[in-house]
């Protein structure tokens, strides 16, 4: 009997020790595992780096390429596009003025009466239309005459004390957010469509020509006073409010600036100079690259496997359609590496542009004591559940290094627009109050983005010249801009002045 408790006990002995052995293996695989994944993550920390050294020379490069793109056409990655709008508004316009702003696969009819320097924007009103998807690559006119016609009828909902003076005709600000080579204030051939419209017949043509066509042809006497993209619009919102507004910036999905140039300045500029003598010049900044700039191999790949491969390299970092993929990006590899979310890696983790900037802020933001935001974001989206509070912790600093980096890069191409402008020094002991306009969704809802951008700008500034500059949320640019856009060039100016 007592041999056999004693095989007994050996038995149970060695199946302990083997246990024991398994979970001691076990936890080494995975702690294995998890310095792996975080030596992963410490290597793209460590690559996005952004040190004031970094964002000067950034600022630098920034102020470099503008000089170069208002020297030649393609002289610079930076467009530096002549917008041809030399007359910002002064919050004198008075009148009733309409704008048209298309940049999608809706397009929006706004309707504004303006009241001069006491009242301001005495009405605004507005109405969205969806374009249905066969107009998106169907003829050109098709598509104009489906627009004028919604305008036709919305313009039609005036009320009776709206209608224009006998003879005059009313004015409208076309933003339209598509490539366009500029020819004056009022005209710009179509470069290329994008966001899915593909429209053969209005490449190369006039898109106020097509416009004003289409408007005759539904019988709408109605003239386009000016052209202009969603950024110029800002900085017209912008100063319309505010007389020391010098710049407009936009951080959504996509980012670009624009700013207020001396005409002088502009060697390309062949025409005559402008009364005013200044000219707004868009910048097209989301295709600024620079060998300072803080590139990673995860950027790389997403470059590359971009529909415009080596172009915006700028915005690829930057901007809201990216920020939340660089996230994905980097988990996908530490699930293929590091077994990070077990033996498997998640199928729908492989899917590009799955995780969007949203969700990305939406974990970034999560204050619970658990992170459940995290753990459900990543149930939702990604189909990953069980993740442990260590790794939804992981994940929150992955977003706070892509967001980071995004968010100091924008502030050092902020830095750059001042150089320029000389507006980053003390000038004769004066300090002068330099406005920047901003919109967009990122910088609107992507709290702790905006934050660091804003603290890296005073970091770059200094304390002293910090308290002159100012960033300011300029709402809606894109349809109010693009209507105090036509006031101020409306054709009746001289007339009211007379």
């Amino acid at each position: 009997m007592g041999k056999v408790a004693l095989g007994a006990a050996v038995v149970c002995a060695a199946a302990v020790c083997a246990a024991a052995a398994l979970v001691v293996r076990h936890r080494m695989r995975c702690s294995g595992r998890w310095a792996r994944a975080m030596a992963i993550l410490r290597e793209f920390e460590d690559k996005c780096g952004t040190p004031l050294g970094k964002l000067r020379q950034v600022a630098d490069a920034m102020t470099v390429e503008m000089h170069a793109g208002l020297a030649s056409e393609g002289g610079s990655k930076l467009k530096m596009l002549l917008s041809y709008v030399d007359n910002l508004p002064t919050g004198d316009e008075k009148g009733l003025f309409y704008a048209l702003d298309l940049g999608g696969t809706n397009f929006r009819v706004i309707r504004v009466v303006l009241g001069g320097k006491d009242d301001r924007v005495v009405k605004q009103e507005f109405e969205e239309v969806s374009i249905p998807p066969h107009l998106m690559i169907g003829s050109s006119d098709a598509l104009f005459d489906y627009i004028a016609e919604a305008l036709a009828k919305f313009v039609a909902t005036e009320d009776e004390g709206l209608h224009p003076l006998p003879g005059q005709q009313r004015e409208l600000g076309f933003t339209f957010s598509f490539p366009v080579r500029q020819t004056s204030i009022a005209s710009g051939t179509l470069i290329k469509w994008t966001k899915g419209f593909s429209i053969e017949d209005t490449v190369g043509e006039d898109v106020v020509g097509e416009l004003t066509k289409a408007m005759e042809r539904v019988g709408l006497d109605m003239r386009v006073a000016a052209l202009v993209n969603d950024t110029i619009g800002t900085l017209a919102g912008g100063r319309y409010y505010n007389k020391d507004v010098i710049a407009a910036v936009i951080l959504g999905t996509g980012t670009n600036a624009a700013y207020v140039e001396r005409a002088q300045a502009i060697p390309k500029w062949n025409g005559l100079l402008p009364k005013s003598g200044e000219m707004v010049i868009n910048m097209e900044w989301g295709n600024f690259r620079s060998s300072h700039l803080p590139l990673t191999e995860f950027d790389q790949a997403l470059d590359v496997e971009s529909l415009n491969p080596g172009e915006q390299i700028f915005e690829k970092l930057i901007s809201g359609m990216y920020l939340g993929e660089i996230v994905r990006r980097v988990l996908l590899r530490m699930a293929q590496e590091a077994a990070f979310f077990g033996d498997v890696v998640p199928p729908k983790l492989e899917i590009p542009f799955i995780l969007r900037t949203p969700h990305m802020s939406a974990m970034h933001h999560d204050t619970s004591s658990d992170l459940k935001v995290v753990g459900s974001k990543l149930k939702d989206i990604l189909e990953i559940s069980n993740t442990s509070l260590k790794m939804r912790k992981a994940i929150v600093e992955l977003c706070d290094i892509v967001a980071t980096r995004g968010a100091r890069l924008s502030a050092a191409g902020i830095m750059g627009i001042l150089k320029k402008l000389g507006r980053d020094a003390v000038k004769d002991g004066e300090k002068q109050k330099s406005v920047i306009a901003l919109d967009g969704g990122l910088f609107e809802h992507y709290t702790k983005f905006r934050s660091s951008m804003e603290s890296t700008l005073k970091e770059l500034l200094g304390e002293e010249i910090s308290e002159s500059i100012i960033i300011e949320h300029s709402n809606d640019g894109s349809g109010i801009g693009a209507a105090l856009l036509a006031a101020s060039h409306s054709q009746y100016l001289e007339v009211a002045e007379a």
